[in-house]
């Protein structure tokens, strides 16, 4: 924490990450994109970190060229359909805190794998929580799933937590059953009310559209546009008037480690629930529009795929009141902001390495 300075040590004061300092975490899916950025930040705040997942996604990798294994009190490699494997890792772990990452997490793939997408989004999180109720020990888990849970009838107001879950593609749909699955567990075996009996608090965590450096996802629209810029070609966008919900990968991050250390502070029943971390109105923009505001920051060319691909939704945005009300959680960056910081963290990757450019994010995050 010390490389910080001063300004990490406010914000963590004011946040309340410090009690974080000692406490055992286990996160799932850590070899992934947030997963990578979740445990370098749980680092700096003297968590123990723990990890569960499979091998980093993509190559190259943010989990690799940042170090994060180094990091870490221990990291199991293994499918979080692997209910035996998972259970294992878990006691090793003996976590405080679970933050249950590990997921299938693109749209476009979940039409070439749909049992996959269903079997490792839905049965992983089955596996996570059945792991969870036969210990009989005290945890806070925060089961992270997405914005796209909810039934999406193209409503041009945020989706909030009361709205119905639903999806109209495999990845959609498999979120929106990964939030009945907490919902039947909790109902069933983790009453909110009752936690001082079966010490589980149970909550899920939607976030918007998330970008920031790091990213190598394929059919993810950051990566892509850094791929071709890299490699002086015409950027491909698919859907150029669809609106997102943009925000820097720390934004959503902060709201889950805002939430965790309630969670961890209070048997509140009001914070075993689901919670929306995403950015304001004024932040959910067309993709043409953050295709443009890319190259501002580094100049490119884009074409539109014209070619027929699988049905996206046009129009999705959150609404974050329930966590700005109860939470005091809110954004840190514009829409702008986010994009120029994720730009620049591409742009220094022959000058600085992963893990400084990485905590740079952080320290002007956090001051």
């Amino acid at each position: 924490m010390e490389q910080w300075g001063g300004a990490l040590e406010s914000v963590v004061v004011e946040s309340g990450f410090k009690s974080y300092d000692g406490k055992k975490v286990l996160v799932t899916g850590h070899t992934g994109f947030k997963g990578s950025w979740l445990c370098l930040w749980l680092n700096q705040l003297g968590a123990k970190v723990s990890g569960y997942a499979l091998e980093p996604p993509t190559s190259p990798s943010l989990y690799q060229d940042a170090g994060i294994e180094e990091l870490l009190s221990s990291s199991t490699r293994s499918d979080v359909r692997d209910l035996a494997a998972l259970a294992v890792a878990v006691d090793l772990a003996d976590p405080d805190i679970i933050f249950h990452l590990a997921a299938q997490s693109l749209v476009r793939a979940s039409y070439k794998d749909p049992v996959e997408t269903f079997s490792t989004n839905i049965i992983g999180t089955v596996n996570l929580l059945e792991t969870v109720r036969r210990r009989k020990r005290p945890c806070v888990v925060i089961v992270v799933t997405s914005d796209k849970c909810y039934a999406n009838t193209g409503q041009v107001w945020g989706y909030r937590e009361c709205d119905p879950m639903g999806g109209d593609d495999p990845y959609s749909a498999s979120k929106g059953a990964a939030e009945l699955v907490v919902h039947g567990y909790r109902q069933s075996f983790f009453l909110p009310d009752s936690v001082q009996s079966h010490g589980v608090k149970l909550a899920t965590a939607r976030a918007g559209n998330v970008i920031g450096g790091g990213d190598w996802a394929k059919d993810r629209i950051v990566p892509d546009i850094i791929r071709s810029i890299s490699q002086s070609e015409t950027v491909k966008i698919r859907n150029p008037d669809a609106v997102r919900p943009w925000q820097h990968v720390l934004e959503p991050l902060a709201g889950y480690l805002n939430l965790g250390q309630n969670m961890l502070q209070s048997d509140d029943p009001s914070l075993i629930d689901g919670w929306n971390f995403g950015p304001g109105a004024d932040d959910c923009r067309p993709v043409q529009e953050l295709v443009n505001e890319v190259f501002r920051h580094w100049p490119g060319t884009f074409d539109v795929d014209s070619r027929t691909h699988p049905e996206e939704a046009g129009y999705l945005t959150l609404s974050s009141e329930k966590a700005r009300k109860s939470l005091g959680w809110r954004p840190r960056w514009s829409f702008s902001e986010a994009v120029r910081n994720t730009v620049r963290w591409y742009r220094n990757e022959e000058q600085i390495c992963a893990r400084q450019r990485c905590e740079a994010d952080l320290w002007d995050f956090c001051r």
